[in-house]
């Protein structure tokens, strides 16, 4: 084990990564640790609703990218190590998204309403 020049195993930079990583990986929400959890506070309910629609548009991306890769072993491996942690990250950041614009009672798909009536 590395220690530092103060003799405190705690100090040593790969430890505290480690230590950072295990208590990430103890949630419930595995790409929470790469996501601010202000991110959307000042967001108005347009920018919510903008902000969702580029999520969903990366994640089918992602999703994509992830199945095309499992169609062969190697890339099964190649595919979870390349986009894994970017999918984790934007779901959780939908998740994020979605709480927020429940607290401030936003609609994340647009309600239309034409002003025209149906003759």
């Amino acid at each position: 084990m590395l220690l530092a020049s103060n003799g405190n195993a705690w100090s040593s930079p790969a430890l505290l990564t480690f230590a950072a990583l295990a208590l990430a990986s103890c949630s419930d929400d595995p790409g929470a640790i790469w996501v601010d959890p202000g991110k959307f506070s000042f967001y108005k309910c347009d920018d919510l609703a903008r902000r969702w629609k580029e999520l969903a548009t990366r994640e089918k991306d992602l999703r994509g990218l992830i199945d095309r890769a499992n169609e062969t072993s190697t890339g099964a491996v190649l595919g979870s190590i390349a986009y894994r942690s970017d999918y984790e990250a934007v779901l959780s950041e939908e998740k994020q998204l979605q709480r927020e614009a429940a607290e401030k009672k936003c609609a994340l798909t647009p309600d239309y309403q034409s002003d025209h009536t149906i003759r």
